[in-house]
């Protein structure tokens, strides 16, 4: 199809002297276009230091960005993942959506990432050749007691946790809230800059079997509710199997993003038994919805 003129002619000799850096956006954790969580993805990471990635994760505000780098420890690529305001060694929605990138340029159905907590296989599903799903295999986060329970509990305005509150380290910290219905989540309504002091990631839930909701602020890492937290998934699934709430090798379903005009749909599976876990899966689509170029010199 050939595509409609526009409104004026394309701008000519923009770019200048700077060079052209470019960049994709992606929607992860849904199969519609403007749902699901925003992904920014470099294709060329080497002309920038941290420094530029930082800025450059900053200008695109979304919540992360990711810069490929050439591989160095057997992966296909490697990544370095920014929110707008920090560097994360690994999170979900930034790995699956650059699987999607990745596997679609190099015509793959198996993409391997080396991120900053180590390697993560991710295995892609098509349809008609189009790639429509992936499953990523996570780290198997630390957990401990969250020992500021009672701080956390009065930023979100909650009494109680249905289960007890504990901490899950794969990347961000992320400690769990149980609250007692979907409504209740879908009612929250935080301090933020109570919830920055306590630098981390807050998640609450409901649910029940296979069925859960969630919400996710972050507001120390510049991300004030999150539309859909791949990291956040597999722990809580494994805190969900621990507690006895699911069993293990049960595959359930996560919604989140509602409440920020972002639907997302995320899938994770815990294998295991009692306190030893022996694997953590997240599942959910992807798609590619943009592309660009950056024009600038690199520092």
């Amino acid at each position: 199809m050939t595509a409609p003129a526009g409104v004026i002619p394309s701008p000519a000799g923009w770019p200048g002297s700077a060079e052209l850096h470019p960049y994709f956006v992606c929607d992860v954790f849904t199969s519609e276009p403007l749902e699901g969580n925003q992904l920014g993805v470099f294709i060329d990471g080497r002309p920038f230091g941290p420094a530029q990635m930082q800025r450059l994760a900053r200008e695109l505000n979304v919540a992360e960005t990711v810069f490929l780098l050439p591989p160095g420890e057997g992966g296909d690529v490697r990544v370095r993942i920014f929110t707008p305001v920090t560097e994360l060694p690994f999170a979900g929605h930034p790995v699956l959506g650059t699987a999607f990138v990745v596997a679609t340029a190099l015509g793959t159905d198996f993409v391997t990432l080396e991120t900053g907590a180590g390697l993560v296989p991710i295995a892609l599903e098509r349809e008609g050749g189009r790639l429509v799903f992936g499953r990523m295999r996570q780290p198997i986060p630390s957990w401990e007691p969250y020992e500021r329970t009672g701080e956390l509990l009065a930023a979100l305005g909650a009494e109680r946790s249905g289960l007890p509150v504990e901490l899950y380290r794969n990347g961000p910290p992320h400690v769990y809230v149980e609250l007692a219905s979907e409504e209740a989540v879908a009612a929250v309504r935080p301090d933020l800059a109570a919830l920055a002091d306590l630098k981390v990631a807050v998640n609450c839930f409901a649910g029940c079997g296979q069925l859960w909701k969630t919400r996710m602020f972050y507001p120390s890492a510049g991300v004030s509710e999150d539309a859909a937290t791949g990291s956040a998934a597999g722990p809580l699934a494994i805190h969900l199997a621990r507690h006895g709430r699911i069993g293990f090798g049960e595959q359930i379903e996560i919604r989140q993003g509602a409440e920020i005009g972002r639907p997302s749909v995320l899938y994770a599976t815990v294998t295991g038994e009692g306190d030893r876990i022996d694997s953590v899966e997240v599942g959910g689509a992807a798609l590619i919805v943009a592309e660009g170029r950056f024009r600038i010199t690199p520092a």
